[in-house]
């Protein structure tokens, strides 16, 4: 009954926020609601840690269309804990802005649809279903993207749509083909995860193979894998910043629980060397991102590249195929979402002062903004893996698995990837942090946030997403609590039955 609860918040948020009774109303509505939701998820992820039944309360009919384990408690927590910071961030950020209020609940309610879309994807248990909620999500965000729009906000949102639809185009045929392999099977179990898994041992090889391939390279255009990345970094650096961290943060990372979902189906079935393209996509997205961090231009693409450098590293950890690695892997989908929606917090600070996304005009920001410059050096440490934050953890679990299952070459390609990807962030954000002003800058007009006298403070709800968003990054680093560890466990052993 919770989950039900869960996936009904924010589609009545969506339309309350369409109601006008005050200039903070719909902002309101949506940060209420998203505070519920996370209340509620983590009576779930609580719930499943300690093994009870999360569904408890549904008719046993249910159970063919919803399900939550370990796995998919983890990404639920996730989507409301994203969602609540964002939310909070939403109200200052918009605000901002001083846009139309028509305009403000049109953002509120697409915002609070694409909750929805990202809530719904873990707790179906019905892979047709997923796939339509995945590209709900798509729908709802792409409004998002072009929410500005400006030229390049509009074109940002179409490349995102055209490339997302494509590749949902072959994942529709790849499910379509596996749901023709498990008929082939001649097995009775439902097209579920859990029937998948049940039936994967009499499945035909051939179509066992070409489906995961289809959905692989049809969802990694969602996910940002290499070659199919390219719409990502125009559209999270178009996107309100708010967005920016809902999309990098946790979408990709949802898409990407969809994939992971069918390696313990592979894995039932000889020969189909999943871990295999999953190192090899995994490495070719890592490598591909780390150097690309090297030339970027824009601080925000610089944190979209970031998110493709990351899904590679968790895909490649899932091919390691250990449960150390797997575990590592769970730790980086967690780490990665805290820390990503942080970093485009701390680049929605800079631009709403500097009204620039490009790197070469940004300097001296501490001295100019304490506040953003330390949360801009703060997000860059983290996201890059310096210890002892939460990515470094999770970083350093996966290349000791990795060594530990003697894949030396893999293991030493990623190490050296996260190495040159470190410097590539630091340098820009050195720059941008400490780093002389250029001949012929208007130093006077590039900040309008604390410690500028006689400029506009950055808003109140803006700074406390900012410290909210940041606990988790330095808790996580140092200690991992005893519920969410099991739940952790639990989402490893989701994907190596």
């Amino acid at each position: 009954m919770i989950v039900m609860v869960i996936l009904l918040l924010p589609l009545f948020a969506a339309l309350l926020v369409c109601l006008h009774f005050g200039k903070f109303w719909a902002a309101g509505v949506t940060a209420v609601s998203s505070l519920a939701t996370l209340i509620l998820s983590g009576r779930v992820a609580w719930l499943v840690s300690a093994g009870n039944p999360a569904t408890l309360g549904l008719e046993p009919a249910w159970s063919k269309w919803i399900a939550v384990d370990g796995f998919s408690a983890l990404i639920l927590l996730l989507i409301a804990l994203i969602a609540t910071t964002a939310a909070i961030y939403s109200i200052g950020c918009m605000a901002h802005g001083n846009l139309q209020q028509r305009k403000l609940r049109l953002y509120y309610a697409n915002y609070n649809l694409f909750v929805f879309s990202m809530l719904a994807i873990p707790v179906l248990a019905e892979p047709t279903l997923v796939w339509i909620l995945v590209e709900l999500t798509t729908l709802c965000s792409a409004l998002l993207v072009s929410f500005e729009n400006t030229r390049e906000a509009l074109e940002a949102a179409w490349k995102y749509v055209v490339l997302s639809l494509m590749g949902a185009g072959m994942a529709l045929f790849g499910f379509l083909v596996l749901y023709a392999a498990m008929q082939a099977s001649g097995s009775n179990a439902a097209y579920t995860w859990n029937g998948l898994i049940a039936a994967a041992p009499t499945m035909p090889p051939v179509l066992l193979q070409t489906a995961f391939l289809l959905i692989l390279i049809g969802l990694g255009t969602k996910v940002g894998l290499v070659p199919m990345h390219t719409w990502l970094p125009d559209a999270h650096s178009q996107a309100p910043s708010p967005v920016c961290a809902l999309l990098s943060g946790i979408e990709t990372s949802a898409i990407l629980y969809v994939i992971l979902r069918l390696f313990p189906v592979m894995q039932a079935s000889p020969g189909t060397h999943a871990e295999t393209w999953a190192i090899v996509l995994g490495l070719i997205s890592v490598g591909t991102a780390a150097f690309l961090l090297l030339q970027v231009r824009d601080y925000k693409r610089m944190f979209a590249f970031s998110t493709v450098e990351h899904m590679g590293i968790i895909l490649t950890a899932v091919g390691l195929g250990a449960a150390a690695a797997d575990y590592g892997a769970m730790q980086q989908i967690v780490s990665h979402a805290v820390t990503k929606s942080f970093c485009f917090f701390a680049a929605g600070a800079v631009l709403l002062g500097t009204e620039t996304r490009q790197i070469s005009k940004v300097r001296g920001l501490m001295r100019k903004s304490p506040v953003a410059g330390a949360a801009l050096v703060f997000g860059g440490l983290a996201i890059a893996g310096a210890p002892p934050l939460a990515v470094f953890l999770s970083e350093f679990s996966i290349l000791k698995a990795g060594l530990t299952q003697k894949y030396y070459v893999a293991t030493g390609l990623l190490a050296i990837f996260i190495v040159i990807a470190f410097f590539g962030i630091m340098l820009h954000i050195n720059r941008m942090v400490f780093g002389p002003e250029e001949q012929g800058a208007a130093p006077e007009h590039l900040l309008d946030m604390p410690g500028i006298a006689g400029k506009t403070r950055l808003p109140i709800s803006c700074r406390l997403a900012l410290l909210l968003a940041c606990v988790p990054v330095l808790v996580l680093g140092v200690y991992i609590p005893r519920p969410l560890q099991e739940l952790l466990t639990q989402a490893a052993a989701a994907i190596t039955k």
